[in-house]
C-alpha cells in the first residue's frame, strides 16, 4: 500500500511513491546514536503535564505544514520536518535538544534526546494497518505513547476516540512538535460542529480549541515518572488502546515500559507495537523484547503484519493472559 507526502509550499508539489518510501527504508536502517553502548543514565526527565495555549499556531513562526495520505484513512497534517530543522534555532527549547541533535548529528542521545523530532517507518507500518483493517477508535480511550509527532494519536482523535493522551519523553518534542501537530489537525474538526453552519467568531474558534483539549492530554518524561503521574491521578480510567511505534530499540528500557503497559491498560484492551527485528546501534528489538514479555508471563504476544522490504519489520499486539 503506497503512502505519499504532499509539502503545501507554495509552487512546489512533492510526491513520493511506494517503491521510493521502501528504499528509503532499507536505507535507513541504522539509528545514528550518540553513544551506542550507553546505559539508562541514573536520572531521567521526571513526567510532567502540559497545558497547551489554546492557539498554539500563532505562536510558530515560519511553520510549513506536510500532508501524509495512507491508503483510505483520512489526510494527516504534521509540520515539514526539514523546515522544522532549518527553523530549529528559532524555537523555544528549555532542553537544547534541537541545537544537540544538530550538531551531533545524532537520532539519539540516552537519556537527553530520544529519537521524537523524526517520524520513523514502523509508524506508517502500523497507520498502514489501521487502514487494512478499517478499524475505528469510536468511544475508545488512546495513549500514544513515544508519540513524537502524534500522528496515530491523531487519528484516533479523527476516527471518534473519546479521549487520547500524548507522552514523550522531551517536552521540546511535545511543545513544538505534538500539540501544533494535534491543532494541525482537530481543530477545525471540532470548530466545524461548534459553528453549526454560522459565521466564525473568535470566540467559537477558542471553544473549538478548548473543546479540543478536553479530549486530549499531553506529557513529557520518562515512563517510570509517566506511570506514577497518571496513577496518581483522581480520575485517570485505563486505556482501551495504546499505540506505541519504535520504542523498544534500548533493552534498558523494556522495564519501563512492560509496566506502563501492565499499570495503565485496561483488561480486555491491547497494545499496537511497531518495530524492527533489531535495531542496530542500540541493540534492542523485536525478539528481544518478546523474550522479556514471556519472562513477565503476564502478555500474550501476536504478530499482525510483517514487513520484509528493507530491514524486518513488524506490527504485533500485545493483550492480557487470561
Amino acid at each position: 500500500m503506497a503512502f505519499t507526502f504532499n509539502f503545501d509550499i507554495p509552487l512546489q508539489t512533492e510526491e513520493i511513491n511506494d517503491k521510493e518510501n521502501k528504499d528509503d527504508d532499507a536505507k535507513d536502517v541504522d539509528l545514528k546514536c550518540s553513544d551506542a553502548s550507553a546505559t539508562v543514565p541514573t536520572k531521567m526527565k521526571n513526567a510532567i503535564e502540559h497545558e497547551p495555549l489554546l492557539d498554539p499556531l500563532s505562536h510558530i513562526e515560519n511553520w510549513v505544514p506536510e500532508t501524509i495520505t495512507v491508503g483510505a484513512l483520512p489526510p494527516l497534517l504534521c509540520l515539514n520536518e526539514s523546515v522544522f530543522e532549518k527553523t530549529a534555532p528559532e524555537l523555544e527549547d528549555s532542553e537544547e535538544i534541537l541545537a544537540k541533535t544538530l550538531n551531533q548529528n545524532s537520532d539519539l542521545i540516552t537519556g537527553v534526546y530520544e529519537g521524537g523530532l523524526k517520524i520513523w517507518e514502523c509508524t506508517y507500518d502500523l497507520l498502514e494497518y489501521i487502514d487494512d483493517e478499517g478499524e475505528t477508535f469510536t468511544g475508545k480511550r488512546v495513549l500514544d505513547l513515544g508519540c513524537g509527532a502524534g500522528l496515530l494519536g491523531i487519528l484516533a482523535l479523527k476516527r471518534g476516540a473519546i479521549k487520547v493522551d500524548f507522552q514523550d519523553y522531551n517536552s521540546t518534542v511535545i511543545e513544538q512538535l505534538t500539540v501544533p501537530n494535534v491543532f494541525l489537525n482537530c481543530e477545525d474538526d471540532d470548530e466545524t460542529e461548534e459553528q453549526n453552519s454560522s459565521p466564525p467568531s473568535k470566540r467559537k474558534a477558542l471553544n473549538a480549541s478548548q473543546k479540543l483539549l478536553d479530549r486530549c492530554g499531553f506529557f513529557s518524561g520518562d515512563w517510570n515518572s509517566f506511570l506514577t503521574l497518571m496513577q496518581n491521578k483522581t480520575s485517570s480510567p485505563k486505556y482501551d488502546i495504546i499505540f506505541t511505534s519504535e520504542t523498544i530499540y534500548n533493552t534498558d528500557y523494556y522495564s519501563s515500559l512492560h509496566s506502563v503497559f501492565c499499570g495503565l491498560l485496561a483488561e480486555d484492551g491491547i497494545v499496537y507495537l511497531a518495530t524492527k527485528s533489531h535495531y542496530f546501534g542500540v541493540g534492542g528489538g523485536l525478539h528481544l523484547f518478546e523474550k522479556f514479555v514471556e519472562q513477565n508471563k503476564v502478555f500474550q504476544t501476536k504478530y499482525l503484519k510483517d514487513v520484509e522490504q528493507g530491514l524486518k519489520r513488524h506490527v504485533v499486539s500485545l493483550t492480557f493472559k487470561k
